[in-house]
């Protein structure tokens, strides 16, 4: 009796809409929120309910397109519904008088060059992701000095289940990139690593290692302007210096063959540049929306089959559309050509994605099971 009458004042104080377009009444809090806050609210549909303080506005809406705007309720809030959203993890700003901000109600994410608000809506297969009564690893924090920048380095560094009970065992370490507009808080709390990882092991589908994610130096680029992006300051931080130190203070396999590096987005560009120029250093490749390879990008093919064990190339299927990238890339042909050319390379396509974090995170579970195999 409780739930349908807070069920019936939600209505209630939605905006008015159409019969048709009556939203469906299962709404949930979303797990996005912070702690003991009710709204947002997504429903089956996978429309988004918001709640707004703000008295005294003559106006209120989200940044999400196509949400009618905002009517106020009897209790005095600002009560709006978006449009049904794709299943994943959505950025978002209050909009208040025609000023932006970040919604007090959700968690703290940093993206598009700043913290602000998110929305998880619920995906068919968030069961990867999800967090489960399993072996659980740890996400640590560190901080190292960078003598080339003259700065303290900060990273995280996930642990996998048992790395503390057993002293005695050694690790492979995936260095794993954020995009640009993003930093090295990305992938442990939009990405998911520890909970992907998590499950991933305690199902045994892939081998335990430690998962690097650190500040990619990108954001100093302006959108539109990568072009002018210079990765040699970023590549003696991580080769020179990040490295390492990761090896000194973590029982790390410390050679090549244990040792791979993935990035999404810009973060695969990084990825790319870097890897193909330190054979010596990684074994694995992983880009994630974030371009591919071609035969031709391999100097000394010879070197590289000798050298690397993996090559994974992905995108979101709504990033590939006719089988091109926006940027008129092929990464169905340039992965066949490094397989005709005898490359153990592979090609995944995330179905009804984008450049988007659920496209990354389905990514990374495809890629760690092809890791660090005898």
């Amino acid at each position: 009796m409780k739930t349908s009458l807070l069920v019936l004042v939600a209505l209630l104080c939605a905006p008015l809409l159409s019969a048709q377009d009556q939203p469906a009444g299962d709404w949930k809090s979303a797990s996005s929120n912070q702690a003991g806050h009710e709204y947002p609210k997504i429903n089956a549909e996978r429309r988004v309910m918001f709640r707004v303080e703000a008295p005294d506005a003559k106006s209120v809406n989200v940044s999400f397109h196509d949400t009618p705007p905002f009517t106020k309720g009897k209790d005095g809030a600002w009560y709006g519904t978006t449009a049904p959203l794709d299943e994943g993890f959505h950025y978002y700003t209050i909009k208040i008088d025609g000023g932006e901000m970040p919604d007090p109600n959700s968690r703290m994410y940093f993206g598009a060059l700043r913290w602000g608000s998110a929305v998880e809506v619920p995906a068919h297969d968030e069961d990867f992701y999800a967090l489960k009564n399993v072996p659980h690893g740890q996400l640590r924090e560190i901080y190292f000095h960078s003598p080339s920048t003259n700065a303290e380095g900060h990273a995280f560094v996930y642990t996998p289940p048992g790395y503390d009970q057993h002293p005695e065992q050694r690790y492979p370490v995936l260095y794993l990139q954020h995009g640009w507009g993003e930093n090295e808080y990305g992938w442990g709390q939009q990405g998911h690593t520890t909970e992907i990882m998590d499950n991933l092991i305690a199902a045994g589908k892939t081998q335990p290692f430690l998962v690097v994610m650190t500040y990619g130096m990108t954001n100093d680029t302006r959108f539109g302007h990568m072009q002018d992006f210079k990765i040699e300051p970023f590549e003696t931080v991580l080769v020179k210096e990040l490295i390492p130190y990761v090896d000194t203070q973590f029982r790390t396999l410390a050679d090549q063959p244990h040792r791979a590096m993935a990035g999404l987005s810009m973060g695969g560009f990084e990825t790319k540049t870097i890897t193909l120029k330190h054979l010596e250093t990684f074994s694995a490749i992983g880009l994630f929306s974030g371009g591919s390879i071609r035969p031709a990008d391999i100097t000394d093919l010879n070197a590289f089959k000798a050298k690397n064990k993996v090559v994974f190339i992905s995108f979101g299927s709504r990033e590939v559309e006719g089988g091109k990238t926006r940027r008129g890339d092929d990464p169905k042909a340039d992965t066949a050509a490094l397989q005709a050319a005898g490359i153990n390379a592979h090609y995944y396509v995330s179905e009804n994605t984008a450049h988007e974090w659920l496209s990354w995170r389905r990514d990374l579970q495809e890629f760690a099971p092809m890791l660090f195999k005898e």
